[in-house]
């Protein structure tokens, strides 16, 4: 017997639902994601020689990421505010591409998972990045925002097949 998958933030009328998370177990849960932020060569020179007029690029973005992350649950309706024990973010240059690639790691002990944080973190690094830069390359492109990995809850370890390296 197969169990069938459905919408959790849905109850039986259709209609939109915050989860109760309340018989659920505590257990540390992690979740990685990554986003890019692809832009002309001269912006990435700029960022990486920390010659940008309005300063330290990847300092600012980090903490707008991490920011991002706290105030998930004040942006996604129906996302439980959590107790992050851990947001990191991580950023690495993509010359073939020309591009920054943005990841996060959000971690805490709990009833509800974080994969809304680790991606509002690094959608969040990445809108930071394009900020401080559009004035130079306003042709800039975010793509590629996803989960690329998950541990702990009910569903255990979780890895995307395609995923870069972290």
């Amino acid at each position: 017997m197969t169990q069938e998958k459905t919408l959790s933030h849905v109850n039986q009328h259709g209609e939109a639902n915050m989860v109760d998370v309340t018989d659920k177990s505590v257990t540390q849960r992690v979740a990685y994601a990554q986003g890019n932020v692809l832009m002309s060569p001269k912006t990435l020179s700029l960022i990486n020689n920390q010659q940008h007029a309005k300063g330290d690029v990847f300092a600012v973005a980090r903490i707008a990421g991490i920011q991002g992350a706290k105030k998930c649950s004040d942006l996604i309706p129906l996302c439980h505010p959590l107790m992050l024990t851990k947001v990191q973010i991580d950023f690495a240059t993509l010359e073939d591409e020309s591009g920054i690639r943005i990841s996060s790691m959000c971690k805490l002990a709990g009833q509800t998972g974080v994969e809304m944080e680790a991606l509002t973190a690094v959608s969040v690094a990445a809108l930071t990045l394009f900020d401080m830069c559009k004035a130079v390359d306003p042709s800039m492109t975010i793509n590629g925002i996803q989960v690329v990995e998950k541990l702990g809850g009910k569903t255990g370890h979780w890895q995307r097949k395609e995923a870069q390296a972290l």
